[in-house]
């Protein structure tokens, strides 16, 4: 349940688009159908829009962790599911309302925050909630087969079926006892925790059995023996993960909207766009760059398309290295529009000795940032155009008029345009 929120001028922020070479184009999402962009179906869920639950609103029974042949978290897991089914059906809980932090439902409980952790994962694989790092953990309805945020597959579901192969490798017998649980986490080549996890959910579906045994010894035994679906017959144990998701959508992005040289959006808008962290953004490009597909290098210089996914190979990772120009050139390409800017305004409206606005006034006329507003003033300083003065009266001066001529319009590039029409006019002899 969202909350009513306010919000200024100065704090509300417009819905993210791509850009496309440096020029706004339509939100992808407005350019995609709802069948081709997996990103439609999710929803951007704010921290500050939801209602958190309060403490009191949980049963006063509390689980009985004295239960034989019970694990807490399992207990606890239960629990949750009977407390939203009731609150859900009498609309005590609504969808998207955010669960209390794990350490005070923890400290509520009595347990430890791992066992919280653990009992919320297997009740999100039952339905009954979602959860997203920075965002929290949210009631969802268990009978709705939409998922409303985009997150990362879960881990637990390779452990699974690596167990299961486990299992039919080792021509296991109804009743017999598998290994420990750091045992198997050994043998698959998973974490404890995620193996744990993994063997709850196999014990949930009736294929293995906990007994009650604690410490080292082993305390699963085998209720059936399990059977693999198609695609978990190979040896490589795979699931499509958040990064391969969005790995797919930016491909897609790209060979629908850019062409060879086109600048991409910052990782902030392409994960405004795509519903993700910037870091999941990150990750899913440094793919795409290692396939040739785009260039990016750190700073003021971006991600340059150099081939659609579609195309082969046009120049190999070694030859895209060379298609930056230097750093210096680069920074004087991004700071040139600005000092032309500011070289026609002081030209038109300004005389010698006449105080030029603030920087932050000045950025907020440009759209910029402040930091660029000053490196092309200091450049500009460095042509003897405007002096700066410190102190309660000072500012940044006019010193000497500019004469400004017209030039062709500036496109903002840090990549070197002739490398460009080389890869251009390579493509076309394909």
């Amino acid at each position: 349940m969202a909350k009513s929120s306010k919000q200024t001028a100065k704090t509300s922020k417009k819905e993210p688009t791509v850009q496309k070479g440096g020029g706004l184009i339509k939100p992808y999402l407005d350019q995609a159908s709802s069948s081709a962009s997996p990103a439609n179906d999710y929803a951007v869920l704010k921290k500050t829009d939801l209602d958190r639950i309060d403490l009191s609103a949980f049963p006063k029974a509390k689980p009985d962790f004295d239960l034989p042949g019970a694990t807490k978290d399992g207990l606890i897991a239960q629990w949750l599911m009977d407390w939203i089914d009731d609150g859900l059906k009498k609309k005590k809980l609504n969808e998207s309302m955010l669960m209390p932090k794990k350490a005070d439902l923890a400290k509520y409980l009595g347990v430890s925050v791992g066992t919280v952790q653990n009992a919320i994962r297997f009740i999100e694989d039952k339905g009954y909630v979602e959860s997203k790092q920075r965002i929290g953990t949210v009631i969802r309805n268990p009978k709705a087969d939409n998922q409303k945020i985009r997150k990362l597959t879960s881990k637990r579901d390779q452990a699974v079926i690596a167990i299961k192969q486990f299992i039919l490798k080792r021509e296991l017998e109804v009743g017999e006892a598998l290994p420990s649980a750091r045992e198997l986490a050994r043998i698959i080549g998973s974490a404890p925790n995620t193996t744990r996890l993994a063997l709850e959910y196999l014990s949930g579906i009736g294929i293995i059995e906990n007994r009650g045994a604690r410490g080292n010894k082993a305390n699963w035994f085998l209720d059936a023996v399990p059977e693999l679906a198609e695609n978990e017959v190979a040896g490589a144990i795979e699931s499509e993960t958040l990064i391969d998701q969005v790995e797919r959508d930016l491909k897609q992005l790209i060979e629908d909207n850019y062409d060879i040289g086109d600048k991409l959006p910052s990782h902030l808008d392409l994960a405004k766009v795509l519903k993700v962290s910037i870091k999941t953004v990150h990750d899913a490009m440094c793919r795409v760059n290692e396939q040739g597909i785009i260039q990016s290098k750190r700073g003021r210089y971006g991600s340059y398309v150099l081939r659609k996914p579609s195309a082969d190979q046009l120049i190999s990772i070694e030859e895209a290295a060379s298609l930056f120009v230097p750093a210096k050139d680069a920074a004087f390409y991004n700071y040139e529009k600005v000092e032309r800017h500011l070289k026609g305004y002081i030209a038109q409206n300004t005389k010698v000795g006449d105080k030029l606005p603030s920087m932050s006034k000045l950025a907020d006329d440009l759209g910029v940032s402040s930091n660029t507003i000053r490196k092309a003033l200091q450049q500009l300083g460095e042509q003897g155009y405007v002096r700066f003065e410190r102190g309660r009266y000072g500012g940044t001066f006019v010193a000497k008029v500019p004469k400004v001529k017209e030039d062709a319009s500036y496109a903002w590039v840090s990549i070197n345009p002739e490398s460009i029409k080389s890869y251009r006019k390579a493509k076309s002899k394909k």
